[in-house]
């Protein structure tokens, strides 16, 4: 099981860790053919063909023709590669494209997008879900996730102060349904998603009648 640093061992996330930049002579004896980029990529499709259990830098080398040594010169620790690697993974969501079909109307319409995305998601790349709680999960791409969910939620009409537990609501549906441990059926999942909206529309709708029917506050004497 993945733990977000070892323990006792106190760890600062690669997506707030400032990296020293390497003295010149020392750049030049990196290895040939290497950068992040292409060292996350391999991280991903190794994670993919095998899983996160079997995960390791060595076997990650050896995929790519290099000593387990030389990937250190662009990641620090197996931790760090392994953040970029689900940032990666998460920045698939804006690629994918909806099954042909209706028009997505309305935020109902634009919260199962994002759901059934983040759904096959987790169902092409299975260790996204335990890396998502081990880690803060807070690189550019699910940064912009986020900021879609955020803009779905905007358009629901929930108050402040209640929109904050329908995100957290949304995350644990998604999770609880499309992680490891049982994935239901695409019917199964569509239906208590549809529950899941429903009870939005109608926390939103008994939220604004109540405001329309409050009492008015008494007149200052």
């Amino acid at each position: 099981m993945v733990t977000p640093a070892d323990p006792g061992t106190a760890r600062t996330s690669v997506w707030l860790a400032v990296r020293q930049a390497a003295p010149a002579r020392r750049r030049s004896e990196a290895p040939a053919g290497l950068d992040r980029e292409r060292i996350t990529a391999a991280a991903v499709r190794l994670l993919d063909a095998e899983g996160l259990a079997r995960f390791s830098m060595r076997r990650l080398a050896a995929g790519l023709g290099v000593t387990a040594m030389s990937l250190y010169w662009y990641v620090d620790t197996k931790h760090d590669l392994l953040e970029l690697a689900l940032d990666s993974a998460l920045g698939e969501l804006g690629e994918r494209q909806e099954p042909a079909g209706p028009p997505v109307v309305g935020w109902p319409g634009r919260l199962r997008s994002l759901a059934r995305g983040y759904r096959r998601l987790l169902a092409d790349h299975p260790w996204v879900a335990p890396l998502t709680a081990a880690y803060p999960n807070i690189g550019p791409h699910a940064q912009a996730f986020d900021a879609a969910l955020h803009r779905v939620l905007d358009a629901t009409g929930l108050p402040d102060a209640t929109r904050a537990g329908a995100r957290l609501a949304v995350f644990q549906f998604l999770h609880g349904c499309g992680g490891t441990v049982r994935r239901p059926p695409e019917g199964e999942f569509c239906l208590a998603l549809d529950v899941l909206i429903a009870g939005i529309q109608a926390h939103t709708a008994y939220t604004a009648y109540t405001a329309h029917t409050a009492d008015p506050a008494p007149a200052a004497p």
